[in-house]
């Protein structure tokens, strides 16, 4: 993702607080080959889970991260653990029935648990505290929603009451409550996850991105710089590959923001999204003596333009409107797989693979539903029964479901609110107009060009070709990415994948 300094006018460094604070890791890139049980591509939550699990139950793994250990979409979390997903029981009860709504819950439920005893057994430092959750109603006409969500969910044997005492510093109306939550820093669990998958015959590679996959005995697994041969292989990378393309027709990648204000007061003992429009998700935490509020929200299709710097100025507005927050420190954005019928994809990579796998569609609540879907998943690979797995099964026939904005998708909220309009396509400029961090595609002799002028004042220049099927990058000057406006695929300024489908880097091009 971009780096810490701050871009443009914005206020606040663009980069995840959690990124900002862990600390950095220095797993090896995979040269030559080698031979595991099982290949695990991507080294999120998801991956590092079944990876654990796996090792745990005398399997050996490999894990292949393209990037460093957190820097994907588990580091651009809130770091809420839970199982308390806003108005999910409701839109799942009314789509796929109470059985579904209550298997869901209970997966997700014990992942809460199953995080709290991996930290507990790994003695992994990663802040780790209990807490309540509350999905709140701001006002008297989202209270029967509230109420009936918190009803249905204590139905299914979840931790849940309504309440109208929120510990908020503004009034509400009212919320739903889960008791025994959680809340974690994600990038030093994913650091203690990582720790403890390495040596005794497994690995984690870092700097290594799979290429391609081939199923067949053993798995073929390559990259840049050497090959896994395994029995059987997972792929736990948000957007899936090696899939022939069926999942970006049932997930639609969906972005959100996030800031990280200072506040100066103690961290409260509870975590809270709101119900009522616009959505926020709200969390304290304290590190290095800080105490920080994350305020998330303003999400919108990925494939939608939109000025970043507003959405994050709506939320600092916030925090300081609600919470009388001081300046944002940090301020990312992050971008998740929806399912469009509402529920995560886990099972089999295509429909006839045998041992190829996957995990992916984790509805923005990735730190419970990829620790269950790695757990599932696990299981399925030692031959060992698991009661959620078929709900969640990833050859299940398509659902015309759609969840509207208690679940997302449903389109996944479109946020144009506030006379924020989806930006134009931009005028392309000449490259010596450019100013200090911009960017501009031009199209000469049949080529289109992606040029960015950086800070110092020197150009970049890749193809504007999105290598997954040939879109025109646009330029984000909010976040300083050449985004693909076509299928949400996201590289850096010089043309390296930072988010999926696109597997391979925009290639290089002269610059002036």
């Amino acid at each position: 993702m971009p780096d810490a300094t701050t871009a443009g006018s914005a206020e606040g460094a663009l980069l995840s607080l959690w990124l900002a604070t862990a600390g950095a890791t220095d797993f090896p890139e995979l040269r030559g080959t080698v031979e595991v049980d099982v290949a695990v591509i991507g080294g999120g939550v998801a991956g590092l889970t079944a990876a654990l699990a796996l090792k745990r139950s005398g399997r050996s793994v490999a894990v292949l991260e393209a990037g460093r250990i957190g820097t994907g979409v588990t580091g651009h979390t809130t770091g809420k653990v839970t199982s308390l997903h806003r108005l999910a029981y409701t839109a799942l009860d009314r789509t796929h029935g109470r059985s579904a709504a209550g298997i869901y819950g209970l997966a997700n439920q014990a992942a809460v648990e199953h995080i709290a005893q991996v930290v507990a057994a790994e003695n992994i430092s990663c802040g780790f505290r209990r807490v309540a959750n509350y999905t709140f109603a701001g006002s008297a006409d989202a209270l029967p929603e509230v109420r009936a969500e918190a009803e249905l969910a204590a139905s299914l044997g979840l931790p849940a009451t309504f309440t109208v005492d929120v510990p908020l510093p503004f009034p509400v109306a009212g919320a739903v409550r889960f008791d025994r939550q959680a809340q974690i820093h994600s990038v030093q669990y994913l650091h203690g996850l990582a720790a403890a998958v390495d040596g005794g015959g497994s690995f984690v590679f870092e700097g290594t991105r799979a290429n391609n996959l081939q199923e067949q005995t053993p798995v073929i697994v390559t990259t840049g710089n050497g090959t896994v041969l395994a029995g059987d292989a997972i792929v736990a990378t948000n957007v899936p590959f090696g899939d022939h393309g069926r999942f970006e027709t049932l997930c639609q990648p969906h972005r959100s923001y996030i800031v990280a204000a200072i506040l100066d007061s103690p961290p409260l003992d509870a975590t809270f999204i709101s119900t009522d429009e616009p959505m926020r998700s709200l969390l304290t935490v304290r590190l290095n003596g800080v105490t920080y509020l994350l305020a998330g929200g303003e999400g919108h299709p990925a494939t939608q333009q939109v000025d970043p710097a507003s959405r994050h100025a709506r939320l600092a507005g916030y925090a300081r409107s609600r919470f009388g927050a001081g300046a944002v420190a940090y301020r990312w954005s992050t971008q998740d797989n929806m399912p469009q019928d509402g529920l995560p994809y886990v099972g089999p990579l295509n429909p006839d693979s045998r041992h190829a796998f996957v995990i992916t569609g984790l509805r923005k609540w990735g730190l419970t539903n990829g620790t269950a879907a790695a757990l599932m998943l696990a299981d399925l690979l030692d031959g060992t029964r698991n009661d959620w797995a078929p709900l969640f099964d990833s050859n299940r026939a398509p659902s015309r479901a759609r969840t509207g904005p208690a679940g997302v998708p449903a389109a996944a909220a479109a946020d144009d609110r506030d006379g924020e309009k989806t930006r134009p396509k931009d005028v392309a400029l000449p490259v010596a107009d450019l100013q200090p961090d911009d960017g501009t595609v031009i199209e000469a002799a049949g080529t289109n060009t992606a040029y960015y002028r950086d800070q110092a004042g020197g150009v970049h220049a890749v193809s504007a070709v999105c290598t997954h099927l040939g879109c025109t990058v646009g330029f984000n000057r909010g976040e300083r990415t050449w985004d693909c406006p076509c299928h949400g695929s996201r590289f850096d300024v010089d043309g390296k994948v930072i988010q999926g489908p696109a597997t391979e880097d925009l290639p290089p091009r002269p610059t002036p």
